[in-house]
């Protein structure tokens, strides 16, 4: 199984979100899965291909730089973040230093992939996604922001309802940066973008390219869910699972699928092929997360090491995946406060571990380098 090792590096305080020009779909078009096209291959032809949208009133240029309030509702769900761009170019020299805490590791070659793509569009095509406890002060600066009228209100393609609100005020932004400094924040979503980020910076130093797109949220006033992410394990047995669950040290029972799913918390997992059901309780998940347990101390100890592992984001879509040859291992919601404690005491959770939902629509706001 190619499971991803690479870690990258850390972004070192202060941590800075910086003004920049948003590029936007039109709002007819966020959300709308037909307007992917506008960054599909070839990847070099993007930028040209979005000026022509501009020009034919499918996309929106910003008519000077800003930091954003960005707004959005999604299934009675409202999140609010400060959209900037984040500086890149300081690299922390210790754990005290640190500005963003990746939580999961990366394939270097797919960040790589990533990094290549976005130079060819000269574009930051979504904001990576970051979550921090946020201080008072800023929570009520923001928030009166907000109180304004929005300079885009609407209902995008996907049922998302999008609010957006730039800051232009020099002595609002300053505040701004000096209350965000000593800021740290968890990357919540975006852990292969962010490497990619860190690639461009290293090789286009002193460009536009010091800086990637990203959204803070503050946990503490409008939360992302934090939800799991089960796995299913093509080429292994149900058996094979029970067993090395046991072997790592966890009470495992039998019981009738509704039990099972009812002992789904933050001490289970649940253990599947579609007809027999157990629950595991590993005893020690108070220290470590349920997902690491599960890649640390189980998977190692199968018989016969699955085809791969395959990811699903809720427990029908894994249950439509499981079979004989493809048990399920469900998974309980790590806990934000939990992960954060485990990132900052140097550990990493295996990749796909953490579902941050929801996330805003593709093009509701972008970042284009060539007028960065």
């Amino acid at each position: 199984m190619d499971f991803a090792r690479d870690v990258p590096p850390y972004v070192a305080k202060p941590l800075e979100l910086l003004p920049f020009r948003a590029l936007m779909l039109a709002p007819a078009r966020v959300g709308d899965p037909a307007s992917a096209r506008a960054l599909a291959r070839p990847y070099r032809d993007v930028a040209a291909r979005l000026l022509d949208w501009i020009e034919q009133g499918r996309a929106i240029a910003d008519s000077g730089p800003a930091l954003y309030v960005h707004e959005y509702t999604a299934g009675g769900l409202t999140v609010r973040g400060l959209v900037g761009a984040l500086a890149m170019s300081r690299r922390s020299a210790s754990m005290a230093d640190r500005a963003v805490w990746p939580h999961e590791a990366i394939h270097h070659e797919q960040a790589g992939e990533l990094a290549d793509r976005m130079h060819q569009m000269d574009l930051n095509p979504a904001p990576i996604l970051l979550v921090h406890h946020g201080v008072a002060e800023l929570r009520e600066l923001l928030a009166g922001v907000t109180r304004a009228r929005p300079e885009w209100r609407y209902l995008d393609r996907s049922g998302q309802r999008q609010r957006i609100w730039a800051i232009r005020d020099a002595d609002l932004l300053a505040r701004i940066g000096e209350l965000l400094s000593e800021t740290r924040c968890l990357l919540a979503d975006g852990h292969h973008r962010y490497a990619a980020y860190l690639r461009l910076q290293q090789e286009h130093p002193g460009t536009a390219w010091d800086t990637g797109l990203a959204m803070l949220v503050d946990q503490d006033d409008t939360p992302l869910f934090l939800g799991a992410i089960h796995r299913t394990l093509p080429g292994t047995t149900l058996d094979g699972l029970v067993d090395a669950a046991r072997a790592a040290g966890a009470s495992v029972a039998e019981h009738g699928r509704r039990r099972a799913l009812g002992a789904l918390d933050s001490t289970h997992l649940v253990l599947t092929d579609g007809a027999t059901w157990h629950t595991v309780s590993p005893g020690d998940l108070d220290r470590d997360a349920a997902v690491s347990w599960l890649h640390d101390r189980v998977l190692p100890g199968l018989p016969r090491e699955p085809m791969r592992v395959d990811h699903h984001h809720n427990v029908d879509d894994a249950l439509a995946a499981t079979s004989a040859s493809s048990p399920a291992v469900l998974l309980p919601s790590p806990d934000f406060d939990q992960v954060r404690a485990l990132v900052e005491s140097g550990g990493l959770l295996p990749e796909k571990a953490t579902s941050f939902q929801p996330k805003p629509s593709l093009g509701a706001i972008m970042r284009p380098l060539t007028d960065a």
